[in-house]
């Protein structure tokens, strides 16, 4: 339906500012009062977008008419996050408010772009009939390999259904008889190994929800008779989180856990004032806490639902900033981070090399959450292509969207060497609703 409209706003000749309010006010006419409104994220059957088409909208940010401005407004955010690197730092011949629209259109598509780079993917197994084939379609989607030593031939019944990253692996591992060793592998590859033979199934005791999946792992009661406050029902959990997607300031609310017991009693936690708050290293794809839960006044025999929200921040893409050690002052801006080479300077026998990162739009990223700054690998990278790891850190300066860092490194020469960054460009506040059931109690 949308196609012909899009045909005119692709299509109609330059200076076209009408053109793009009649196109808008007819998406509206034809598609009703929703379509104006749509999210640009959702808007996938839309054409790619041209720099020719972003340069003409972005001349009419500043037109004559107030309403060819709105217009071009809309159309640039529509355009979606393809848009973004066909728009100009700024315009020193716009007036304010053009200036202000700018602003607001990139503000509106990096937000677009860091939602879509932390997004939940997708997995399709398709017609994969053996465990390696359903391990190569998982890894083609994910870019995360597996180690282990099971029979690849193993047959398995796949799902055309699209799963997030865990219930996928967990539908094939479940008729593997396999399971997940956390501690092995690295950041790309997952380790596979045997599993236990009394282990539950792996799909039915987990909820997914977003990039997470959750599992109850170990229950405990306990009743204390002479201070009855202190009796209590804890549940240890393991939550795990799409690799390349490490959290930060990963939260639990007290106040929005809730059950059912199997007996008809409401499952309720012991406070509601606080935050179960989870860490979360890049190291390790998954963490373990536990759930402060009121102890049943009778005797239930399991938990049918437990309900609860993940809050936290979740990185956008990957990047490598490359600083050479000679161009002091140099700075990369990627996304929403800029990263500067600050000062180099001998320290003994060793460099130290001090640098800043500032995220543009930060929330909570930099405040009481920042340890996964300096979970981020930082080397260097001499003038044969050598990596040299560091030899610890300090930090000397930070503030609400930044920090500032001295690494020590062991370098021959300055010439040709590179500091290396390797850091998420962005960060997006995220916030997902988990239900587990059929939880068996002591």
């Amino acid at each position: 339906m949308n196609r012909t409209i899009e045909t005119i706003l692709r299509t109609t000749p330059r200076r076209r500012g009408p053109a793009l309010l009649v196109a808008a006010l007819l998406i509206g006419l034809i598609a009703g009062p929703n379509a104006l409104g749509q999210d640009a994220e959702t808007r996938e059957d839309t054409p790619p977008v041209s720099k020719a088409d972003v340069l003409e909208w972005v001349d009419q940010l500043d037109a004559r008419k107030a309403s060819d401005r709105s217009a071009a407004e809309k159309a640039l955010i529509e355009a979606g996050a393809d848009a973004l690197p066909y728009l100009p730092e700024s315009r020193p011949e716009f007036s304010i408010e053009a200036s202000e629209r700018l602003s607001r259109v990139k503000a509106a598509l990096m937000t677009l772009k860091a939602k879509t780079q932390s997004k939940a993917i997708r997995i399709r197994l398709g017609d994969a009939k053996t465990l390696g084939e359903a391990l190569e379609v998982i890894s083609r989607e994910s870019e995360i390999e597996f180690e282990h030593s099971a029979d690849e031939s193993l047959p398995i019944q796949s799902s055309n259904a699209p799963l997030s990253f865990w219930h996928a692996v967990d539908l094939v591992l479940d008729q593997s008889n396999l399971d997940i060793n956390h501690y092995g592998g690295d950041r790309e590859t997952l380790q596979l190994v045997p599993r236990q033979e009394t282990r539950q199934s792996r799909v039915d005791s987990a909820a997914y929800s977003g990039v997470y999946r959750i599992e109850s792992t170990a229950i405990s009661a306990r009743r204390v008779f002479n201070q009855p406050t202190q009796s209590g029902l804890n549940l240890s959990m393991e939550i795990t989180w799409q690799p390349g997607l490490t959290p930060i300031g990963l939260t639990i609310p007290v106040a929005q856990l809730s059950g059912q017991l199997d007996d008809g009693q409401a499952l309720k936690p012991q406070t509601t004032e606080n935050t179960i708050d989870i860490a979360a290293n890049s190291e390790l794809a998954f963490s373990e806490f536990y759930l402060p839960l009121e102890l049943p006044t009778e005797s239930p025999s399991r938990i049918e639902s437990l309900r609860g929200t993940i809050q936290s921040l979740l990185p956008g893409k990957r990047h490598a900033f490359e600083l050479p050690l000679t161009e002091v002052g140099n700075n990369q801006t990627v996304d929403a981070m800029t990263v500067e080479l600050e000062r180099v300077q001998r320290n003994g026998a060793l460099y130290e090399i001090r640098f800043s990162v500032e995220l543009k739009d930060a929330d909570r990223a930099l405040e009481s959450h920042r340890q996964w700054i300096f979970q981020n690998p930082v080397y260097v990278r001499d003038a044969e292509g050598n990596r040299v790891e560091n030899l610890g850190y300090e930090l000397y300066r930070q503030n609400e969207s930044g920090v500032g860092m001295g690494y020590l490194f062991e370098i021959d020469k300055l010439e040709g060497a590179k500091l290396v960054y390797e850091s998420p460009t962005s960060v997006v506040r995220n916030e997902v609703d988990f239900v587990l059931q059929d939880i068996a109690l002591p």
